[in-house]
């Protein structure tokens, strides 16, 4: 395990963000490369990935409920120092995310051709989305028992085992996905369904990889003694944390659904602009994810230690950090957004929908980072209630008034972007407010952050006896 509670805090973000930028960087490569071998097989293809995409962000929803229980309740107890405990609940934290795999793999395969021939333009882009969903669903359903583990890692400052993994499972996937999608080697071109193969391929190795590393008897946390029974009161304090967080990604994959439901009337072109722009602002939004990622264990750590202004030093670093960040996507973003699609498709129909996006949404990039670094420093803070209500307040104001100017003439996509630009800087301010108010509550003027006590877990129980 890595001590966070000691040494300069913005020395232990930018060593951390680093190792997970790296990673980041990986699997944004994979995803463009993805996204540019499926532009070679049509329109079509991209819009039917496209909105099978949707379901990936509301695998991401559920994934962040998990990981961002886990984390926190690690990274407390790593902070106090308790061993026992923290095993504990990273094992009952893996058999929680187990259970949640079992439950999406058969829901998800249940509805996929409903969902696709509901979501999509046209016939040809429904059965792209079902193909690419029938591989995709497996894949994200072993992610959850496997993202568990990696927070666990995260929270115990193992950032560069987590980034080794993640890079083999990247370029394994990278590989995998041409080849299978156009039959190289196999003489057997599996089209758009090739992609999502690769997908489940890479993830059970990158899984079988990391579950492996738990099982050495010197580890910190380790699946050595495992209890196959549940203890429902572990499952709480991680559903707790984790819920409200991913409540906020399913208002997301929300909006996306509606963004997509709007955009139908337009065509296969409109929905596929906005699956390219999406992504490339995804993309774009990789280093911010990482620099959250790392500002949640140190964070963490310290609200479990009981270093009130180092939690607030944590947060302070991280702000700065993202503003700069965000501030060169931004000017990116403007000066050259038609060349950022057309990496992935020549439609010019396409290209002209996916730039017009990423100029307008643009102007919340930097809004956005602020918003996703307080985020983490709630997940930190155990309390993750107040940022899910400044994303519901933000998504009240944009729904509503999208559905309704969808259904007036003349309706334009670019009045959606304009909304969704706008609603962010509610957002950020509703969500800076709570966050003073919740230091003032947690941390207080003192030394000594006010957090919630936990009960000791006693060490047969954590040993799984």
């Amino acid at each position: 395990m890595q001590d966070l509670t000691t040494g300069p805090v913005a020395r232990h973000l930018v060593k951390t963000a680093a190792f997970m930028l790296v990673m980041m960087v990986f699997q944004t490569l994979y995803f463009l490369v993805d996204l540019y071998w499926v532009g070679r097989l049509g329109t079509d293809a991209v819009a039917g990935v496209a909105l099978a995409g949707n379901v990936s962000f509301l695998t991401l929803a559920v994934g962040q409920v998990l990981a961002v229980g886990t984390t926190t309740a690690v990274s407390h107890a790593a902070g106090r120092k308790d061993a026992a405990g923290a095993r504990h609940v990273f094992q009952q934290a893996v058999l929680l995310s187990a259970a949640v795999g079992l439950g999406f793999l058969a829901l998800g395969l249940a509805l996929r051709e409903g969902y696709a021939a509901r979501a999509a333009a046209d016939a040809a882009t429904a059965a792209r989305a079902a193909e690419y969903l029938l591989w995709f669903v497996p894949a994200m359903a072993l992610q959850f028992p496997f993202g568990a583990m990696g927070a666990a890692m995260r929270a115990t400052g193992q950032f560069r085992r987590v980034m080794a993994v993640s890079i083999g499972t990247v370029v394994v996937n990278m590989a995998l996905a041409p080849a299978l999608m156009f039959g190289w080697g196999t003489g057997r071109p599996m089209g758009v369904a090739g992609t999502a193969a690769a997908t489940l391929v890479s993830v059970a190795l990158g899984g079988g990889a990391v579950a492996w590393s738990f099982r050495r008897p010197d580890a910190f946390l380790h699946l050595r003694g495992f209890g196959w029974r549940p203890d429902l009161a572990a499952w709480r304090r991680v559903l707790g944390v984790g819920l409200p967080a991913g409540f906020e990604f399913a208002m997301m994959a929300l909006y996306q659904f509606v963004v997509y439901a709007v955009a139908r009337p337009f065509g296969a072109p409109a929905q596929a602009g906005f699956g390219i722009g999406l992504r490339v602002v995804q993309a774009g939004f990789m280093p911010v994810v990482a620099l959250g990622m790392a500002v949640g264990p140190v964070a963490g750590q310290n609200v479990g230690a009981g270093l009130a202004e180092r939690v607030r030093a944590t947060f302070r670093s991280g702000v700065v950090m993202a503003v700069g960040l965000m501030a060169v996507l931004t000017v990116l973003a403007h000066v050259a957004p038609a060349a950022l699609v057309r990496v992935f498709t020549r439609d010019p129909a396409v290209v002209a929908v996916g730039a017009e996006y990423l100029q307008v949404i643009s102007w919340n990039f930097v809004a956005s980072g602020i918003i996703f670094v307080a985020g983490s420093l709630f997940q930190a803070l155990g309390n993750t209630l107040p940022p899910l209500l400044a994303s519901a307040t933000r998504m009240a104001l944009l729904l509503g008034p999208v559905v309704a100017l969808a259904r007036r003439p003349g309706f334009a996509l670019h009045w959606v972007w304009w909304l969704a630009a706008g609603t962010v800087y509610v957002q950020l301010a509703l969500v800076l407010w709570l966050l003073r108010r919740e230091f003032a509550r947690r941390l207080g003027g003192g030394a000594t952050p006010v957090v919630p006590a936990v009960p000791a877990v006693p060490l047969a129980a954590a040993e799984g006896a």
